[in-house]
């Protein structure tokens, strides 16, 4: 079978300096990738690349079998890539059903528009409400996104992407900056999005007790490099894992 997302010798170099290096991985339509490694170890950059955020200076980038790699960000999204990113990227002024409306009109076709009356736009609307309501922010709908708790801006993005409907979601350090009465609720939402939508998810996380309870597979990034890509058991057992994470426990 033809994976859903792949990378072939992927590599970037900046100024002299190995980025990231000769990474080669498949990822299966529904499944669910967590990605480790140590700080500096190139997670971000990779998802920048798949992203289309950086350009790699070797290797390829394939959706669904289909070269990307030249490709900018908005076509990815628009063939299906979805991503988040660490820092929370909602439009804080913004109430939290516009910045869902706007993300499904983008989707559908429509001109990102701030200004159209509501009765314009009632698809956009319509898969809004439902990605609001699938995440659980049904009844803040018009609260301003920057007055929710970062738990729930991470779930307002999740929503965001939803709406957009992607076939494979990015979720880089979800867990980043959520409160640890949060956590549990967040991981709960996130696999029933894997699991009950059929989403593909690839995961950037530090919490390895939240990689582990997610994930199938888990790649490990060291040095750019792409060290282990298995299941979770072998991965924990791995002992080039185990020294590359000294002083850093998994």
């Amino acid at each position: 079978m033809t994976p859903i997302l792949a990378t072939r010798d992927l590599g970037l170099d900046i100024g002299g300096a190995r980025i990231v290096a000769d990474v080669s991985l498949e990822v299966r339509e529904g499944e669910f990738v967590g990605i480790i490694g140590p700080n500096g170890a190139g997670k971000t950059t990779l998802f920048n690349l798949l992203s289309g955020l950086a350009h790699p200076t070797a290797g390829t980038v394939e959706l669904d079998g289909r070269d990307i790699t030249g490709e900018p960000p908005f076509r990815r999204t628009q063939a299906g890539l979805g991503r988040t990113f660490q820092v929370s990227s909602v439009f804080p002024l913004l109430d939290v059903g516009e910045n869902v409306r706007l993300a499904a009109e983008a989707r559908l076709g429509g001109a990102f528009s701030l200004r159209r009356r509501a009765r314009r736009f009632r698809p956009a609307l319509d898969r809004a409400a439902w990605a609001l309501a699938r995440v659980g922010l049904a009844d803040r709908v018009a609260t301003p996104a920057g007055m929710l708790s970062h738990g729930d801006k991470r779930k307002l993005e999740l929503a965001m992407l939803l709406a957009g409907e992607p076939r494979v979601i990015l979720l880089d350090e979800p867990m980043a900056g959520v409160s640890f009465e949060d956590v549990d609720d967040l991981v709960a939402l996130i696999a029933s999005v894997h699991r009950e939508e059929g989403k593909t998810v690839l995961m950037v996380e530090h919490r390895m007790e939240v990689v582990v309870g997610l994930a199938e597979r888990i790649a490990v990034m060291h040095h750019g490099a792409l060290l282990a890509f298995d299941a979770p058991d072998a991965v924990m057992a791995n002992e080039t894992v185990q020294t590359a994470y000294l002083g850093e426990p998994l």
